[in-house]
C-alpha cells in the first residue's frame, strides 16, 4: 500500500535559489510541451517526447531525467483532465467550465510540484539531509525535518519518487513509501455502520455521535472574514489573506484524521468491519438553495472516508460500500420506508412501528445491516488504495451485487 510521508526542507538562502531557478525551469517546459502536446495532439508519454525531448533539454538546460519527468507530469496532467471531464466533474461538455478547461493548453505554476526520482535525489535519511539535482547542479546536504515516526517509515518503506514543492515560502518532499498491509479479517464479528454528515460528521451504529459544530462554525468564521477582507483589498488585507489560506482544509483534514483512527482503532480492537455509504457524485444529484452550497461543497465527507479506508487496510479491518438510497427514511426496527419517518434533521420516527431514534444513528444502523447481508453473500471488500501523492488520486474497481450496492474489489 502506498502511502506518502511529507518532511520539510530547511535549505540556505543559496540552496533555496537553486531549488527555486529548478522548478521555474521545469515548469516552465511543462507548459511548453502542453501547448505542443495540445497542438500536436500527441499527449502520450512516447509520442511527446519525441516532440520536446531534445529541446527541453537544450532550451531549458534540463538533465535527461529531469526532461523525461517533465513530459511525463505534462502527459499525466492531460490524463487526469480527460478522466474529471469523462466523470463529469467539469460539468456539461457545453457549459463554461468544461470549454475553459479542455479548449486551452494546460498551463503548470512556477513552482508546481516537480517528481524526483532516486537518481536525481538521495537520502541521508540518519544525518537529515538529502542530495538533490538543480540547474546548478547537484546540492548536497540539504537538511529536512521530520518526526521520529517519519524517519522509521523512510527508513524502512520509502520506495520510487519523491515530489519537490514549495508552499507559503517552504520546501517539502513528498516521498512514497510501500506500506506493508496487515492481513485482512476474513472473519468479522459483525459491522460497524458509518453514517457520514454535515451537522455530524460521523455516527456510528452504536450510538456514537461526532458532531461538527465547531467546524461548521469556524468554515462559516473563516468564510465571513474572507469576505470582508476581499472586500476591503487593502495591502494589509491581502497579507491577512494569505496568512489565513488554506487554515480552514488543514483543521478539516486534522478532524477527519482523529475520528478516522478513532473508528479503525475501535473496529480492530473489537474484531468488526466498518460499514460505509457510497456517496460518489451526491452533489450532483442533490438540488440546492444558495445559502446551503458553499456548506455543502465544503464537506470533506470524500477526504473523511478516504482517511477510513486506508487506515482500516492498514489494520486489516475489512470495509464495505453500501447503497446509500433511503438510508434516512427506513426504519432500522421494522424496515418501514416513508419520507414522513424523518421527522427532523435530528429525529427519526417510525410510522408503522412507532420506533424513535436519532436520525443518523438510525440510519447507521441501517448501513451496518446492508453489510452484513453483503457479508453473508459473500461479497467481500477491502479499503482501497491511499493516493500516491497528496494531488493525484488511484482509482478503485467496482463491483456491483443484486442488491445494487457497490463494493471495492480486493487486488488493486
Amino acid at each position: 500500500m502506498k502511502l506518502v510521508v511529507q518532511v520539510k526542507l530547511l535549505p540556505t538562502p543559496g540552496q533555496a535559489a537553486a531549488l527555486e531557478a529548478t522548478l521555474h525551469a521545469c515548469n516552465e517546459a511543462a507548459s511548453w510541451a502542453s501547448q505542443v502536446a495540445f497542438v500536436k495532439d500527441g499527449k502520450r508519454n512516447f509520442a511527446l517526447r519525441e516532440h520536446t525531448y531534445t529541446e527541453i533539454k537544450q532550451r531549458w538546460g534540463l538533465g535527461a531525467q529531469a526532461a523525461q519527468h517533465t513530459i511525463k507530469k505534462t502527459c499525466d496532467a492531460y490524463r487526469t483532465l480527460a478522466a474529471n471531464a469523462k466523470a463529469g466533474n467539469l460539468g456539461k461538455p457545453w457549459s463554461k467550465r468544461y470549454q475553459r478547461a479542455t479548449q486551452k493548453p494546460i498551463v503548470f505554476r512556477p513552482v508546481g510540484a516537480q517528481p524526483y526520482d532516486d537518481r536525481m535525489l538521495s537520502w541521508q535519511i540518519t544525518d537529515r539531509t538529502v542530495s538533490i539535482w538543480t540547474l546548478s547542479g547537484r546540492v548536497k546536504g540539504v537538511a529536512f525535518t521530520a518526526s521520529p515516526e517519519q524517519l522509521a517509515r523512510l527508513t524502512l518503506y520509502r520506495k520510487g519518487e519523491s515530489d519537490l514543492l514549495n508552499r507559503d515560502g517552504m520546501w517539502f518532499l513528498n516521498a512514497t513509501c510501500e506500506i506493508p498491509e496487515a492481513e485482512q479479517n476474513a472473519d468479522p464479528d459483525g459491522f460497524l455502520g458509518i453514517d457520514l454528515g454535515i451537522v455530524n460528521l460521523a455516527t456510528t451504529s452504536d450510538g456514537q455521535i461526532m458532531a461538527g459544530r465547531a467546524l461548521n462554525r469556524g468554515r462559516l468564521r473563516e468564510r465571513t472574514l474572507r469576505t470582508k477582507l476581499q472586500k476591503k483589498n487593502t495591502p494589509s488585507a491581502k497579507r491577512r489573506l494569505k496568512k489565513r489560506r488554506r487554515k480552514e482544509s488543514r483543521r478539516a483534514k486534522d478532524i477527519n484524521h482523529k475520528i478516522a483512527k478513532h473508528v479503525v482503532a475501535e473496529t480492530e480492537r473489537t474484531g468488526r468491519g466498518i460499514a460505509l455509504e457510497d456517496l460518489g457524485g451526491i452533489r450532483e444529484r442533490v438540488r440546492l438553495r444558495k445559502p446551503q452550497r458553499a456548506t455543502v461543497h465544503s464537506w470533506a465527507f470524500h477526504q473523511l472516508g478516504q482517511f477510513i479506508a486506508y487506515k482500516a487496510r492498514r489494520a486489516g479491518v475489512p470495509v464495505v460500500y453500501v447503497d446509500p438510497a433511503y438510508t434516512s427514511r427506513t426504519c432500522a426496527a421494522c424496515g418501514h420506508i416513508d419520507t414522513a419517518n424523518r421527522v427532523s434533521q435530528a429525529w427519526f420516527a417510525c410510522r408503522s412501528c412507532g420506533f424513535v431514534d436519532h436520525a443518523d444513528r438510525n440510519s447507521s444502523r441501517n448501513i451496518r445491516a446492508r453489510a452484513e447481508e453483503l457479508w453473508r453473500r459473500g461479497v467481500q471488500s477491502t479499503a482501497p488504495d491511499p493516493p500516491p501523492t497528496p494531488e493525484g488520486g488511484t482509482g478503485r474497481k467496482r463491483s456491483t451485487t443484486a442488491s445494487g450496492a457497490r463494493c471495492a474489489s480486493p487486488g488493486l
